[in-house]
């Protein structure tokens, strides 16, 4: 019999669990080949903005496959709804059968994404950082910094937000936690501050400069996950000493890499996969100066993994 897990459900696993290591182990296989990642599902709306992105696959030997369905609808906020949305259904790898559906509403997909920022600074940010510059105001801008706080200490936060209402609930929610944010709508305060930056926005268009850009400042963009959306100039890639992708052939069709590999600012052999990285077992850092950006478009073997892990705990 299908096993059917509400929203309530998922939140009390996902709020006592870690999957950090899940994530980081499927990451690995990915990159060693172990996984079965078909291209992307993708409905593109215009009026209102949204887009549905279907994502599937499996990892070999397993005993499971997973499609996960995900919306992210921008207007929704004005109507007091979550931008997100979707659901994750876990099949028999053996037999086919539907084992569980998993009405996250778009929830494990915002723990996998937190995850894989949190991974992508435990081997790319800088051992020490002045301060977390996040660019963005929802759930992920949130999720993000939340997540951090196992790679660093600091507790500094700089949000860049597009709408004063918008930033001040940010600040409020933010310093809630613990945290010292100041706010701003100038990309600049950001980058002068910030040697640690997360970009959790839908925007079409660059949001930081090459010129903007520190010595020795991470970036990990994760609002670029389609051939449209953009936050960063392209010539933040061409000039970071480390450009990792959490999977480089998605990467050349989707997010920050395409754009910089399309417009002539990088190579495909120059970016390396955030699982080659996990591998390795060390930061990537050899240098305090080093530019770093982690282009996170999301990939099916995250959404496996997490969906495994959490499938197991509510069915135990």
């Amino acid at each position: 019999m299908t096993k059917i897990h509400t929203l309530e459900q998922i939140r009390s696993v996902t709020e006592s669990a870690d999957f950090t290591a899940a994530i980081e182990a499927g990451f690995v296989a990915y990159s060693n080949g172990d996984v079965v990642v078909p291209p992307v599902g993708e409905l593109i709306f215009d009026s209102p903005p949204g887009d549905t992105h279907i994502k599937y696959g499996y990892i070999r030997d397993d005993t499971v496959f997973v499609i996960k369905i995900a919306s992210g609808f921008y207007g929704n906020v004005a109507l007091g709804l979550p931008s997100s949305s979707g659901l994750m259904l876990v099949f028999s790898q053996q037999t086919g059968f539907l084992e569980s559906v998993l009405l996250d509403e778009g929830h494990l997909t915002n723990v996998r994404t937190a995850l894989a920022g949190r991974i992508a600074a435990r081997y790319l940010a800088p051992k020490r950082v002045n301060a977390i510059g996040v660019f963005g105001t929802g759930t992920m801008a949130r999720m993000q910094v939340e997540y951090l706080a196992t790679e660093t200490g600091c507790r500094d936060v700089v949000a860049w937000g597009r709408a004063n209402d918008s930033l001040a609930r940010y600040r409020e929610d933010m310093s809630a936690l613990g945290y010292t944010v100041v706010t701003t709508r100038d990309s600049r305060d950001v980058t002068r501050a910030c040697n640690l930056i997360v970009t959790t926005t839908p925007s079409t268009a660059p949001l930081i400069t090459v010129e903007e850009i520190r010595p020795g400042t991470h970036i990990t963009a994760m609002g670029s996950d389609t051939a449209e959306k953009q936050e960063l100039d392209a010539g933040i890639l061409g000039r970071a000493d480390i450009v990792a992708a959490d999977s480089r052939a998605q990467c050349e069709e989707r997010g920050e890499i395409h754009h910089a590999i399309r417009g002539g600012q990088l190579t495909i052999d120059r970016v390396v996969e955030l699982g080659e990285l996990i591998r390795a077992g060390a930061s990537a850092r050899t240098d305090d100066e080093q530019i770093t950006v982690a282009d996170l478009t999301g990939v099916a073997v995250q959404d496996i993994q997490i969906a495994k892990a959490v499938d197991d705990l509510l069915s135990k």
